[in-house]
């Protein structure tokens, strides 16, 4: 199965080609030029350098957060576009969850942690059962003292906001797996559009754990 991924949950974002288990071509940029100026460029590119068109993909898999609110925007509107216009699938992949299926068979619990600025962190735990990486408790929006706080054994993290937890317990992963990865997104959606979980392209949302500033501002408004 050709499969498409795109991840802009963050200023990591990149889009990646697969083909069943094997990453045909990965591209990734970690610099503040926004999603809008970069997605569609690199779809583009990985696919002449992969020598692909577009009607041989045969599903999306995309990033829906938590993360950064204008990234997820550009990403999900980037695949809804292309779902509907090529007719395909596409599977939703939460950002959190891909970040710990880089850490397959990780003997310690994974802590995947993004910068949500203001003060926060998004994060969630997992640990390795047998097949994959299995969620323990829920999406997080809160304080990096909050969340080391909640570390009460040795764990990985991983993450832009990794090393803003300080605790004893608190084990850096290295540099390369730490960011959100396309490559890690279409690995998820690739199983999940295999089981036939795949949602239609109007049905695309991201994952808010909190009110975008624009949100907060209609509400303030709303209470002059």
């Amino acid at each position: 199965m050709r499969v498409l991924a795109i991840e802009t949950s963050t200023l990591a974002g990149g889009v990646a080609l697969l083909e069943d288990e094997r990453v045909v071509a990965e591209y990734a940029l970690d610099v503040r030029v926004t999603h809008s100026e970069r997605v569609m460029a690199a779809v583009d590119q990985l696919m002449r350098d992969a020598g692909w068109e577009r009607d041989v993909l045969e599903g999306l898999a995309v990033a829906v957060g938590p993360g950064s609110f204008t990234g997820l925007r550009i990403g999900l509107s980037t695949v809804k576009g292309l779902a509907l216009s090529l007719g395909i699938p596409v599977s939703s992949v939460p950002t959190l969850d891909a970040m710990a299926a880089a850490f397959p068979f990780a003997a310690l619990p994974v802590c995947p942690v993004i910068d949500a600025r203001k003060g926060e962190v998004y994060t969630s735990l997992y640990r390795w059962a047998r097949t994959g990486m299995e969620r323990t408790c829920d999406y997080l929006a809160l304080a990096p003292e909050a969340l080391a706080g909640r570390l009460v054994e040795a764990t990985i993290l991983a993450g832009d906001g990794a090393s803003r937890v300080h605790s004893p317990h608190a084990r850096l992963a290295p540099s390369v797996p730490r960011l959100p990865s396309a490559a890690a997104v279409g690995m998820l959606g690739l199983q999940r559009l295999r089981a036939g979980d795949a949602v239609p392209a109007s049905a695309l949302v991201p994952i808010y754990l909190r009110p975008s500033e624009a949100e907060l501002k209609r509400r303030a408004l709303a209470l002059a």
